[in-house]
């Protein structure tokens, strides 16, 4: 086998020109700033931020439907039908947001950056968050149920909804039993239980006459405690542990389907849309009308947070008016958007007024 030989470079060749080229100061700094470009482009979609994101949520109208299952669901009793839409308002709440999501969104307008510690406590997480959220809307539920009935002079019963452990009440209760009488005196709404302890001291006793299940009445003698032994504060009259709330006592069923929505702050609509279905006439006239607002037993409407996205949600669902709690007023004022009225509540029985305003052509209060 004979040899290769590697050829020589021609005569006239500069050896050097042929030699590997060595990067230069310019090529580095290109390479080192793609370099830069890259790790922060991985750093910002990866790198979580200590916020949430606050946005507008979607929007339902309670007299409709949602998945072809009706909203506000009445059984057993007669119903009149609606039209127009009343649409309850939602805020959407996003964790874990990297930095150039949370920058995206700040851009965007619609949404605000709000510190986590605000909506998670130590150690929550967002399922946590959720089943909290999830047991509030639920009570939210049964009180705006309980806050149009009573509105309409249906019955409603009292129960205990909450017992302190090892209190006087933890001796003969459980929570759901039914109250009839405390100290003699007829029990028909939760305020009655407390104003039948008014001038007993701890250590009297006192019957309670209550019903467990579908069991017989039953009165049992109880010997009022000292709240402040019970962590409950100070407090003259003698303390039982109980806290009593409302229910509906009718012979119909109430049933609200809405799922993957959390929070109270839909009882106002909720209430609204019971109310409408069981009365003659409507309360919003063919109007697409939105709000918020916690509600309790009473029809008391409480203020809630978001407002400002809440109202940009109405808008673009095609609300003309929304209710706004009383306390709110203030903020939606400054976050309103054209062509939304803003109709000032801060009872039940006003957010029925408001809406025949309305209906009648006459002015109702407004933010």
């Amino acid at each position: 086998m004979s040899d290769t030989a590697t050829p020589a470079p021609p005569a006239d060749v500069d050896r050097e020109s042929i030699q590997p080229r060595r990067m230069t100061r310019r090529g580095w700094t290109i390479v080192l700033s793609f370099a830069i470009a890259a790790i922060l482009g991985l750093l910002g979609g990866l790198v979580q931020v200590p916020y949430v994101s606050i946005g507008p949520g979607p929007t339902y109208d309670t007299l409709g439907t949602v998945n072809d299952q009706v909203v506000v669901q009445v059984e057993g009793e007669k119903t009149y039908e609606t039209s127009g839409q009343l649409r309850m308002t939602t805020v959407s709440v996003s964790d874990e947001v990297s930095l150039f999501g949370a920058l995206g969104l700040w851009v965007s307008g619609r949404h605000a950056l709000m510190p986590r510690e605000e909506y998670f406590g130590p150690g929550q997480t967002e399922d946590d968050l959720q089943r909290e959220n999830k047991k509030m809307f639920q009570d939210s539920q049964s009180d705006a149920e309980v806050a149009a009935l009573r509105y309409l002079d249906y019955p409603v019963k009292v129960v205990a909804q909450e017992i302190t452990r090892g209190a006087p009440a933890d001796q003969v209760l459980e929570p759901g039993d039914r109250l009839l009488e405390v100290n003699g005196k007829r029990v028909e709404v939760q305020e009655h239980v407390r104003d039948a302890l008014a001038g007993t001291r701890p250590g009297e006793r006192v019957e309670i006459t209550f019903q467990h299940g579908s069991q017989a009445e039953e009165t049992k003698p109880v010997k009022l405690g000292n709240a402040a032994d019970y962590d409950a504060g100070e407090r003259k009259e003698g303390f039982l542990g109980l806290s009593p709330i409302d229910r509906a006592d009718v012979d119909f069923h109430t049933t609200i389907h809405l799922q993957d929505v959390g929070g109270p702050s839909a009882g106002l609509i909720f209430a609204l849309a019971i109310v409408d279905k069981l009365t003659p006439g409507e309360l919003e006239d063919g109007r697409t009308v939105a709000g918020t607002g916690e509600i309790d037993v009473k029809g008391n409407i409480g203020l809630i947070g978001g407002i400002s996205f809440k109202l940009v949600a109405a808008r673009d669902a095609g609300a003309t008016a929304f209710l706004v709690p009383a306390g709110n007023c203030a903020e939606a004022r400054a976050n309103a958007p054209d062509g939304l009225t803003l109709l000032k509540v801060d009872t039940l029985d006003s957010a029925v007024s408001a809406l025949e305003d309305l209906d009648a052509g006459r002015k109702p209060p407004t933010c």
